[in-house]
């Protein structure tokens, strides 16, 4: 499945011409294009599909967005073990600590 997720823009930079950002889906990190939002700013939520921010959304929609997905399963999928692993790293686990 290719969602379309809502993400916290937390690092702004120009690559080769194109505004990029780092975005931050709960805990896993991706780099995203900003030709669509050239008016985004850190901080801001952006609704992205297949690496582009396509639509800025407001804090409480994406967090209500992201806390449904998280419920569903659907970042796991999504995001697959790296979102795992963030987790794990958070100590979110449950595991034991060796």
């Amino acid at each position: 499945m290719c969602l379309a997720v809502p993400g916290k823009v937390v690092g702004i930079e120009e690559r080769d011409g194109t505004r990029m950002a780092r975005v931050d889906f709960g805990g896993a990190v991706k780099d995203v294009c900003l030709a669509y939002l050239p008016e985004i700013e850190v901080g801001d939520y952006a609704i992205v599909h297949v690496g582009f921010a396509l639509q800025r959304l407001d804090e409480a929609a994406a967090l209500a967005t992201l806390d449904l997905f998280r419920r569903i399963g659907a970042l796991e999928e999504e995001f697959g073990d790296p979102w795992s692993r963030a987790a794990a790293e958070a100590g979110r686990d449950g595991g034991d600590d060796r």
